[in-house]
């Protein structure tokens, strides 16, 4: 708990946690979900491709939107890193944000390994039809979005613990 402590009455965490300013808490929630966005949306064209709902167009254009949602997930690990820093203790004591974490894992390898099938010697002549496997890793990939956001949302909810300091008092 000491550790848990130091994190949470850290300048920066006093900051992000205490300060009226908008650009605190406020905005790093919502830079946290402007990655989100930018991130799962990214994630969601390419899946809905592959799962063979937009046949029509070619995949090419969407791998030109991956660094988009490297930037994305950036955005997304400073700004979730900053939240942990305003709560640690919330966040570190709850078994929900270990599947969080692990879930986010599972997506980013799962789109790593479908990337490379689908955008491998991307040309803009050839059709690519997806397999059975490039199918079902999209569709589960979308499930652990899906996951990801509903873990996330449970964490506001499901915490025992918010501070640390109030946990030693």
């Amino acid at each position: 708990m000491a550790f848990l402590v130091a994190i949470e009455q850290s300048a920066l965490g006093v900051w992000i946690r205490e300060t009226p300013s908008v650009f605190a808490f406020p905005f790093i929630l919502f830079l946290h979900t402007l990655g989100l966005g930018i991130v799962v949306g990214v994630n969601v064209a390419i899946n809905v491709w592959a799962l063979g709902f937009a046949k029509r167009y070619p995949i090419g254009p969407l791998q030109q939107l991956m660094p988009v949602m490297w930037i994305g997930f950036a955005i997304n690990a400073v700004s979730g890193v900053l939240l942990l820093v305003a709560y640690p203790a919330k966040a570190l004591t709850n078994p929900i944000f270990y599947i969080k974490l692990g879930l986010i894992a599972a997506a980013v390898v799962l789109l790593t390994w479908l990337g490379r099938q689908v955008f491998a010697g991307v040309d803009p002549g050839r059709v690519f039809v997806p397999d059975v496997r490039v199918k079902a890793a999209a569709a589960v990939t979308l499930a652990l979005w899906a996951g990801t956001i509903g873990t996330g949302r449970f964490l506001a909810y499901t915490h025992s613990v918010l501070m640390a300091t109030d946990v030693l008092n």
